[in-house]
């Protein structure tokens, strides 16, 4: 359902938000992009539960306390509401988090009593969660928001004249980038507040070099609103408009606040050692000495080229390496190398970066476009046996650092296309003698797969998120690892002192970023002990020495009488738990079951709401009696990839009850398998479904659109023979697409595929990967998996081989037909999918016990129409096209009757390009 009338919210801000419903009960809807919601459409029985009383609560105040102590952020957010209406009304509570934070503590007090989130392992509290499922309840808290952010979000039902106060806490260590660490707070109350206060608290004993405060929604006349007090060690940062300074305007309701609070600082580096603290038997030691000259690098530059590089990505690909080449440095060494599936090097060696050099290599970039496959193995390994070659011919200086950065967009296709095989190939060529880092580029890419290959080679990997600046990001990454300052490094303390010590050898330091250990004394007593770093410098070996010692913190802050004392254990704890969750997935089995078990035992242990851990919200009871259990997780990179691309991700999506908006992922409408129609819908993190079940030969018409000229018709074809079991399986075999208006007309079988285009056909083959470019019309094949139609301004469409044991004695090959892009169709378009395109209201209520026990049963309101759905999942292939992807679905009974116009025989037709 699109929303419910009278929906207003209380307070929106990106870091704690309110929502009240002017219901007294019943469904709500967060929508992703915070607007109100709308009426909906629904039926009588759905607007007996609903109240005609008009919402009276007063948001009391939100403030946020962060308190940063040796780049340790302690964050504390607290909202309080009271509900001054004659009945009861439900609130929803929303944060955005930092995606590298954990999750600390949660509690609701309400009426006196308060409610404790209980951090539990994952399997443990994944029962509870489908308990909620099972029982009808939306349980997941925790959903991405954005590129940097998770979003924590609960509601609760609060009885007539009383009030509820929201408390959540997380931490994370802060990391040096470019020069500087960085503490953002996103901030969107969209209505007015009567204490709303930011506060951030900084201590750093090395002393603080600077401390900068803005806002993305200040205008410079606003700037005095940010109050900054900075002293030798310690920032005090805060923000605290009253309600007549957060008017948008004069008199209105309106507030300007409507972005990100961003505060960024760094700290005096006088000592080269470091800064090393001792805390309550733990210490800390952090290095990244000043004024070290930097180490030339070689570096292998890997791009991806193939045919889904097409359009904006090649660009901004080419972009970002101009203005690389641009800034690097004339001591360092380069190579490009090009890929789809064949492989091309600008030179056969590297080339020192010098103005000739660089410029006859722009030249070759601006050059690069995009076809084929991708052979992401043989690029690699080509880059590898490039820098050996150098090396083995004493051609790079000796004390240099040898990297390849290799960015792709997709999986790999052509050549060796095994992911594993891959990495083993990779890792046993590379011999620990170079770095590996990997850019995974937009949302089709296997990010899972870089992540361990380039963690198994130094180096680490980052996804570039496709948008406008996409440029500046794979800029950015560069710079970050552009300067490096020493390789080898370790960090050295004495057997007898210290345990339990974080990782303390690393490959390499570069400028602007900074190495953290910690570890426990092994006597709480121990007030000093030696240290000593060493590595590998520009000229020389680089070598400190020192002693470390035990940080007076009341000499250091006489007036503060605790500043989060435990905090080093803490920040060991969070470090700790972070590189065990590396260390399981690249160790071998055995190291990876080992670090897996200690990162939850310490998860656990220190309240930290990690990828093993889930916690557990109980709310209170509700007017039926029965108390709402709810789950909020902590999700890993390949989880908030999915939820960006609407797939459902177990455990942390809701369960049945999906009246609750999420992710802004375009939705994706396909047919597939026995056949499957499958409507996505990302912005409810949900799914319609239904069958068409149709005798072999007919054809039907899944997309038109009169006014564009679009047309698309798929034929059915069954199985070989009668199964044993007596049912024939149906699937689509054959589809036509035409587009009257631009005059190409494409035939697509399992067989083969013909284009005609400029009065002419052209045919391409599934046993061959292969790129056609026109004016009208772009095909991107894909060796005997998928082919990519993109039809200028209007639709981008992609077809699945499923490709049969040929041998099989019932199953055909047969083809799935995904619509990737549709906003550019008209209002007009119609078809068993066209008709969803620009969205479909619905609402799901009753949920109850089906036939099968995981199945459950729903009432499902839908174009006026009351239908029995059931909860079931289809498979989508676009990821895995053998396997596929489980999606939870409504399935609609009887061929979609009643929730498809008319019915499934209206769509048929006389032909493949006709219309009736």
């Amino acid at each position: 359902m699109s929303g419910l009338l009278g929906v207003r919210p209380l307070l929106l801000w990106g870091c704690a938000c309110l929502w009240l419903p002017s219901l007294a009960r019943g469904a709500l809807v967060v929508s992703g992009n915070h607007e109100a919601p709308q009426e909906t459409t629904g039926t009588a029985r759905s607007l007996q539960k609903r109240s005609t009383n008009e919402a009276k609560v007063e948001v009391y105040s939100v403030k946020v306390d962060c308190r940063v102590t040796s780049r340790f952020a302690h964050t504390v957010m607290t909202s309080q509401a009271l509900n001054k209406a004659n009945s009861s009304q439900e609130i929803f509570f929303e944060v955005d988090l930092p995606k590298t934070a954990f999750i600390t503590n949660f509690s609701m007090e309400i009426d006196g009593h308060v409610y404790v989130g209980q951090v539990k392992e994952k399997e443990k509290a994944k029962k509870v969660y489908e308990k909620a499922v099972s029982s009808g309840q939306t349980a997941g808290l925790v959903k991405a928001s954005g590129r940097k952010m998770e979003k924590f979000s609960v509601s609760v039902n609060i009885a007539a004249k009383k009030s509820v106060t929201f408390i959540l806490t997380y931490e994370e260590l802060l990391q040096r980038k470019l020069g500087q660490y960085e503490i953002s707070t996103r901030v969107k109350p969209k209505s007015l507040v009567h204490e709303f206060e930011i506060v951030t608290n900084i201590y750093e004993p090395q002393g603080i070099a600077f401390v900068d405060a803005h806002a993305t929604f200040l205008s410079n006349d606003l700037l005095p609103l940010v109050e900054k007090t900075v002293t030798d060690k310690k920032a005090h940062i805060s923000f605290s408009p009253t309600m007549e300074q957060q008017r948008k305007c004069p008199g209105c309701d309106g507030t300007f606040i409507d972005g990100d609070f961003i505060i960024k600082y760094d700290i005096n580096r006088a000592k080269s050692l470091g800064d090393i603290q001792i805390v309550n038997g733990y210490f800390v030691h952090f290095f990244a000495p000043p004024d070290l000259q930097r180490v030339p690098k070689n570096v292998v530059f890997v791009i991806d080229k193939s045919g889904s590089m097409s359009g904006r990505k090649i660009v901004q690909t080419r972009e970002a390496l101009m203005a690389i080449l641009k800034d690097i440095n004339e001591e360092d060494h380069f190579a490009l190398i090009q890929f789809d599936d064949k492989i091309e090097s600008w030179r056969d060696s590297l080339s020192k970066a010098t103005k000739e050099n660089v410029a006859e290599a722009m030249i070759y970039v601006s050059q690069i476009r995009d076809l084929g496959g991708t052979n992401i193995n043989d690029a690699v390994l080509r880059g590898v046996e490039m820098l050996i070659k150098e090396r083995q011919e004493n051609r790079l200086p000796l004390r240099s650092i040898d990297m390849i950065i290799l960015l792709t967009d997709g999986m790999p296709n052509y050549g060796v296309s095994n992911p594993r095989m891959i990495q083993e190939n990779v890792h046993s060529a590379i011999g620990g003698n170079m770095s590996l880092f990997c850019l995974g580029f937009g949302n089709d890419v296997d990010y899972s797969f870089l992540d361990v290959m380039s963690r198994q080679n130094k180096g680490l990997a980052r996804r570039i998120f496709e948008g406008s600046d996409a440029t500046l990001q794979l800029k950015g990454f560069y710079d970050e690892v552009s300067s490096p300052l020493l390789s080898e490094v370790d960090l050295r303390y004495p057997d007898n002192a210290v345990d339990f010590l974080t990782t303390n050898h690393f490959s390499q330091l570069f400028n602007g970023s900074e190495i953290v250990v910690a570890g426990r004394l092994t006597d709480n007593n121990l007030d000093n002990f030696p240290v000593e770093v060493v590595g590998q410098g520009f000229e020389d070996n680089f070598m400190v020495q020192g002693q470390a010692s035990a940080v007076n913190w009341d000499v250091l802050y006489p007036d503060e009488e605790y500043i989060f004392g435990d905090y080093i254990e803490r920040l060991w704890a969070y470090l700790t738990i972070q590189q065990l969750l590396e260390k399981s997935k690249i160790g071998s089995p055995e190291e990876k079951v080992n670090a897996t078990a200690k990162a939850l035992d310490m998860s656990l242990q220190y309240n930290f709401v990690t990828p093993l851990t889930s916690m557990v919200v109980t709310k209170p009871e509700t007017e039926e009696g029965t108390e709402r259990p709810l789950i909020a997780d902590k999700l890993t990179e390949e989880q908030r990839q999915q939820a960006e691309r609407g797939i459902h991700v177990a455990h942390q999506s809701p369960g049945p009850t999906l009246n609750k908006h999420s992710y802004q992922s375009p939705p994706t409408y396909f047919v597939d398998g026995d056949p499957h129609f499958m409507i996505e819908l990302p912005d409810r993190n949900d799914a319609l479904c239904f069958n068409i079940n149709a005798k072999p030969g007919i054809i039907f018409t899944l997309v038109k659109d009169p006014e564009s000229g679009i047309l698309v018709n798929g034929q059915i074809i069954g199985d070989k023979k009668i199964p044993p079991n007596g049912k024939i399986n149906t699937y689509f075999w054959r589809f036509g697409i035409v587009h009257q208006t631009l005059g190409v007309r494409l035939e697509v079988s399992t067989h083969d595929i013909s284009v005609f285009q400029d009065g002419k056909w052209v045919k391409l083959l599934w046993s061959d990967t292969a790129s056609l470019k026109g004016p009208n019309v772009d095909l991107f094949v894909t060796k005997g998996r998928s082919l990519m139609v993109t039809l200028k301004d209007s639709v981008k469409f992609v077809i699945l081989l499923h490709k049969v044991w040929e041998k099989h004695p019932y199953h055909p090959d047969y083809l799935g037909f995904y619509t990737l892009d549709s906003h550019l169709l008209s209002h007009s378009v119609h078809g068993l999918l066209g008709q969803f395109y620009h969205g479909i209201e619905y609402e799901v209520t009753d949920l109850r016990p089906g036939e099968v026990p995981e199945k459950p049963d729903a009432t499902m309101y839908v174009k006026g129409q009351e239908l029995n759905v059931t909860r079931g999942w289809q498979r989508d292939f676009r990821r895995d096209v053998k396997n596929g992807e489980n999606v939870p679905c409504w399935f609609i009974h009887s061929n979609g009757t009643g929730l498809i116009d008319g019915d499934a025989r209206d769509y048929i037709v006389s032909g493949l390009f006709k219309t009736v």
